[in-house]
């Protein structure tokens, strides 16, 4: 039996599966402001599987520089970082050069990220088909997949700055 192979270090689209973007706003744990977080992972739903959506997951972050493990990256410290944040009508836009999502952000979110000027994302490499669209997410679910050290440590993350049209 064979299975699907790319060469290391590539990856295609359909290994990826289906991504998505979910946000919340919280009380920072270092500074208590409240801070607007993004969450970005892929339901595990790719072409060739989980496990092969989570290394393709890992190929494509980090060819946006953004390596999954390390320190936060600042885009507004790192030129040429192809990952925009565009928040505009209640909707946060998220591109980066494999994904581009919408996301219509609560104003609680909203207030956080006007506020502070950026937003904290989290690129997921480790799949959550739990979190699919049109099944409830709720609070302690969301806490449980993002606030889970292995999770937060096998994702890249980035600071956004809260850019808009006008």
């Amino acid at each position: 039996m064979t299975s699907p192979q790319t060469a290391p270090g590539t990856f295609t689209q359909a290994q990826l599966g289906t991504l998505i973007l979910i946000g919340w706003s919280g009380e920072h744990p270092h500074n208590g402001h409240d801070v607007a977080f993004l969450l970005a992972y892929s339901l595990g739903d790719g072409s060739d599987g989980p496990a092969v959506g989570e290394a393709a997951m890992r190929i494509a972050l980090d060819r946006c520089g953004l390596p999954a493990g390390a320190a936060p990256v600042r885009a507004d410290e790192t030129p040429g970082l192809p990952v925009k944040l565009l928040v505009q009508a209640g909707q946060a836009v998220l591109t980066l050069p494999h994904f581009k999502a919408q996301y219509p952000v609560p104003p609680e979110w909203l207030a956080a990220a006007t506020e502070q000027g950026e937003v904290h994302a989290m690129f997921a490499t480790r799949p959550w088909p739990q979190g699919a669209p049109g099944l409830p997410v709720g609070e302690e679910e969301l806490r449980l997949f993002a606030g889970d050290p292995e999770v937060i440590g096998s994702s890249a993350h980035c600071v956004l700055p809260v850019r808009s049209l006008g």
